[in-house]
């Protein structure tokens, strides 16, 4: 499921005594998670030691030009990036971060990664998969230094749709490190050189083919949450269409991965099925409520492209749609392909190879593209590991959406607390157990449980009833 991302600039983890009531809120959060702290001693020592023996591949691609393309303040690089121009089509080389070189199986770091399953992100505090001496260290694709990586090689038509993948591995070395920001300028400038500009013209092109397949992307915005005096504001950065095409890089690449491994019978797919009638139903009466017009023939997946990531109610509907996202799960095979293969928002079978630092399975379907495309024997260790893969990442999955709903309800009781008693308008959402409604309020990204009895869909008036932090509540009664 995309996942709601929100940060607090202004957040200080460290202040103790001194914390405020909302980081406050974000550390309880983490107490009661019982979140990873520092990394086992064990595990910090196979880390350090790893990252002071590195073993490079012999393939040497350090002379093509990749580039990276992140957030300004990220350090843990994934992937970095080349495109050029191939006949009337396109060639795409993809260097992914080689994390399999950097942990032993079996080995303490690797029990420890199994534990965490993936990068977690907190609006003031981010704990990492890895270890920062490999994370942000050795393993990240860190622009001028020379590292080791799965390089996918994907040459595609001029419609954009691929023709011939491989994948290998090889020494290689980012030559620039951009951010959505940096690149969009540079596009809509018109100073970009032919590998970034070439990012807009294949991402524009996959994000026609996903039309055309009836895939749906939801590119989540981000939140940021500010203390002005005794109030907290939520203001919203909307996505840059840089990040949509950066996205569709990726996506590209998991489906050409999917395909790969069903060939072969053996691997792991991301899967999840079409949206329930019930939340589609829903999600129509929250864009009613946000009075944001969906024609009844108009598919989720095209209405979702119609939002302006710009306007407040559209953002609050996109945050809603994910809802239609949900069911997602692992399906590993080794002999019988599943009977179900896809995943429903791709409208195409898929598996998560592209962020081996961030998250955990990505580094075994690497290992077997890698070995697939070769012609060898996908290794033992990850054949072992393979059925244990979907119950570590279903819970490693709903531990990450305790923390995002938690910091969430702990930030909308922040923007709440100071309109305490105040009336607001709002519709109804969902009925509840208890003659109580869920409601959508129609001036702020939040919604929550009311007290009271009305119909579906009814425009409502609500008060605000309390606004606790500390116990990430809000409730509302009707007015």
């Amino acid at each position: 499921m995309p996942k709601r991302q929100i940060v607090a600039p202004q957040a200080q983890p460290d202040a103790g005594a001194d914390a405020g009531p909302l980081e406050q809120a974000f550390q309880a959060v983490r107490q009661e998670l019982e979140l990873p702290g520092e990394y086992p001693a064990d595990a910090a020592a196979e880390a350090q030691q790893a990252a002071q023996s590195v073993t490079m591949p012999e393939r040497d691609e350090t002379a093509v030009p990749f580039f990276t393309v992140d957030p300004p303040e990220s350090k843990d690089l994934d992937q970095a990036i080349h495109l050029e121009r191939s006949g009337d089509g396109y060639r795409l080389r993809y260097a992914i971060a080689d994390v399999p070189s950097f942990v032993k199986p079996g080995g303490a770091l690797d029990t420890e990664t199994r534990r965490r399953g993936q990068t977690l992100y907190l609006p003031d505090v981010r704990i990492p998969l890895h270890p920062e001496v490999l994370s942000e260290g050795v393993a990240s694709l860190l622009a001028g230094e020379v590292r080791p990586a799965f390089v996918w090689d994907i040459v595609m038509d001029a419609k954009g749709e691929t023709k011939s993948a491989e994948v290998y591995r090889a020494q290689v070395r980012s030559q620039d490190r951009y951010d959505y920001e940096q690149v969009q300028q540079a596009i809509d400038g018109g100073t970009a050189d032919e590998r970034v500009a070439l990012l807009k013209e294949v991402g524009e092109k996959r994000i026609a083919l996903e039309r055309e397949r009836g895939g749906a992307s939801l590119p989540m915005p981000e939140q940021e949450i500010t203390r002005e005096g005794d109030s907290y504001v939520l203001s919203f950065r909307p996505l840059l269409p840089s990040e949509d095409w950066n996205a569709q890089i990726s996506l590209m690449t998991g489906m050409v991965a999917a395909e790969m491994m069903l060939h072969a019978q053996i691997g792991i797919l991301r899967t999840m099925p079409a949206a329930d009638q019930e939340a589609l139903q829903r999600f129509h009466r929250q864009a009613v409520a946000l009075g944001v017009p969906w024609p009844a023939e108009q598919p989720y997946g095209e209405f979702l492209r119609t939002l302006d990531r710009t306007n407040t109610k559209h953002l609050a509907l996109i945050h809603a749609a994910t809802t239609l996202f949900r069911g997602a799960g692992y399906t590993p095979f080794d002999g019988d392909v599943p009977d179900q293969p896809e995943q429903a928002a791709v409208a195409a079978p898929y598996a998560h190879v592209t962020a081996p630092l961030r998250r955990l399975v990505d580094r075994f379907g690497l290992a077997i593209c890698e070995a697939l495309s070769r012609g060898d024997q996908v290794p033992d260790w990850v054949k072992q590991a393979l059925p244990t893969l979907p119950d570590i990442m279903r819970g490693t999955d709903q531990l990450a959406g305790k923390v995002e709903r938690s910091c969430a309800d702990a930030v909308e009781a922040a923007v709440m607390s100071s309109h305490l008693g105040e009336t607001l308008a709002a519709s109804v959402v969902e009925k509840r157990d208890k003659g109580a409604v869920l409601v959508q309020l129609k001036d702020f990204a939040v919604e929550a449980e009311c007290q009271g009895d009305a119909e579906l869909g009814a425009d409502v008036q609500v008060k605000v009833a309390s606004a606790d932090i500390a116990t990430r509540k809000v409730e509302f009664q009707l007015a």
